[in-house]
């Protein structure tokens, strides 16, 4: 009896997706087998996973590459989903020919997606075009997805309703890009990074091609599938070759990009780690930003340790927040009295190279290994929130704010956050970016420990000729801090007796500038006037 019901139900439907879609003729027009229609479930996931990956893919390369995470991925996201829009509008001329075009629609995406990062390396190193070649693959990779699900929606047009059809083939759809944001940071960007990722994706999209053409080949106009079959091939072998000499492209290119040797890369699931040599001088780069150079990265440590440590009443409990490289560590150290520090850092990659890499080691002289020294991951906002003590002294060795997530590192914030967890009389200090390079990030920065109710603030800087001129601010909830306290009692191969007072003098053309705003988790102002300022000297 249920048999009886179902079958004119089932013709039922039939009727109603032909009668909505018009006669059409062709062997398409088929209804589907369980195996293909297997087939087809598995291209609609394995499609919707390959094409969010690319898009984190090219907003990742051109954030570590242009800086501005958010700008990047908006850029990204707004070009791709109009891209989308373009190769949706495009499906309604595909005729009788859906299962051909999405075929190609797989194997474009698989080509232009797998060379997307490797391409966009080669463009960043060798020219001055990459955002002409961002937006051109950005858009190519994005009207080819927008192509895929009207197409797999005419594919399962006989064999669903269309509001049926419509929403499951939306539904894989989006399974497949859960799938992609889950993969991405927690597989594919610590495993493989970019390069090797977009290969490996690419032939996935090769490989659904392929599958696809096998189990639909009858149904295919057969003077083109030997040409599908080579691009599938030709593809591949391709795809294939860029992971199997991977190391060997990315050297050549690194060196283009890097002046000195790469010695080290490393990905890992919160930046792109890269080391180089060249002659004695070994330069650290975070998402291609210069941490250090070995030949003068004692005087921007000497200038952010010693002044605070020397202002501090007591130095027993120390915290760092950042400093994953150990160098400030090993300043730190050089105080009597210091009976701990913790150091918290996200980046369990980074902290390790400075355990156990010989060059590493050398520079911060096995600082990270010393006895008193407690290594943290985590983020530093969210340890001082769930970690109530109190610190004699804290220090904020972070990178630039040049995305919103570091600036809020440098919002009121986090700094009245950082000045509950001093002790009285404890003394904080942070990096400050450049007083010249981005004169009005600097003065934001210390305006906003002064909002966030410290006390008494006292900018300073000094010359570090890898960076140029680099701020400093000191910063007490309690009391006001003189320049003439500072005193250096540690050896130093910088700061001296007549180095110090130098620090605090600052020339008209760095002196603060009027109307700077403090910057607040709501509005990054710090972000703003800091790509305002670094702009102009990009």
């Amino acid at each position: 009896m249920e048999a009886s019901t179902a079958a004119p139900s089932a013709e039922r439907g039939d009727a109603e997706a032909s009668s909505a879609d018009g006669p059409r003729g062709g062997a398409s027009r088929q209804r589907l087998g369980r195996r293909e229609l297997s087939v087809v479930v598995v291209s609609v996931i394995v499609a919707g996973l390959c094409s969010i990956v690319y898009e984190l893919l090219i907003g990742t390369v051109s954030s570590y590459f242009l800086g501005d995470s958010i700008t990047q991925f908006s850029l990204t996201i707004g070009l791709f989903m109009a891209a989308m829009g373009l190769g949706s509008f495009l499906s309604r001329r595909v005729g009788e020919r859906e299962l051909e075009l999405f075929v190609a629609a797989e194997v474009g995406l698989g080509i232009l997606g797998g060379l997307c990062v490797p391409a966009l390396f080669a463009v960043y190193a060798y020219t001055d075009l990459y955002a002409a070649a961002m937006i051109v693959f950005i858009v190519a990779v994005g009207t080819l997805t927008g192509l895929e699900i009207p197409l797999l929606v005419l594919v399962l047009r006989r064999h669903y309703p269309l509001r049926t059809n419509l929403s499951a083939v939306l539904s894989l759809d989006y399974l497949g890009a859960l799938a992609a944001t889950l993969l991405f940071p927690f597989l594919l960007l610590p495993t493989l990074g970019t390069f090797r990722s977009s290969a490996v994706v690419g032939l996935a999209n090769l490989a659904v091609a392929g599958l696809v053409l096998k189990t639909f080949r009858a149904r295919l106009a057969p003077r083109r599938v030997p040409l599908y079959v080579s691009a599938i091939v030709a593809g591949a072998m391709g795809l294939a070759a860029l992971l199997l000499f991977s190391e060997e492209l990315l050297k050549p290119w690194s060196d283009a990009i890097y002046e000195d040797r790469v010695v080290l890369v490393r990905q890992t699931p919160y930046q792109r780690i890269v080391m180089t040599r060249g002659g004695q001088d070994v330069r650290l780069f975070l998402n291609g930003n210069l941490q250090f150079s070995s030949v003068d990265e004692y005087r921007y440590h000497e200038s952010l340790i010693h002044p605070a440590m020397e202002l501090a009443p007591s130095r027993r409990h120390v915290l760092v927040l950042g400093g994953g490289d150990g160098l400030g560590v090993r300043e730190i150290l050089a105080h009597d009295g210091v009976e701990e520090v913790v150091l918290v850092d996200l980046d369990p990659a980074m902290t390790e190279l400075a355990r156990r890499h010989s060059a590493l080691r050398e520079l911060n002289r096995d600082a990270m290994r010393d006895g008193r020294v407690d290594v943290v991951h985590a983020d530093a906002m969210s340890w001082l929130t769930d970690h109530p003590r109190r610190w004699d002294v804290i220090v904020a060795d972070l990178p630039d704010p040049n995305d919103t997530s570091l600036a809020r590192l440098y919002s009121r914030e986090f700094y009245r956050l950082v000045r509950r967890r001093l002790a009285r009389g404890g003394v904080f200090v942070t990096q400050a970016t450049s007083p010249y390079f981005a004169r009005d990030a600097f003065w934001c920065i210390e305006a906003t420990l002064r909002d966030a109710g410290f006390e008494g603030t006292l900018p300073y800087h000094a010359y570090v000729p890898s960076f140029g001129d680099w701020g400093f601010v000191l910063a007490a909830p309690e009391r006001a801090l003189e320049a003439e306290d500072v005193r250096i009692d540690v050896p130093t191969r910088y700061l001296d007796a007549d180095t110090v007072p130098r620090l605090f003098s600052f020339a008209r053309d760095v002196r603060a500038p009027r109307d700077i705003t403090p910057s607040t988790l709501d509005e990054p102002r710090v972000l703003r006037y800091y790509l305002s300022g670094w702009r102009h000297w990009d």
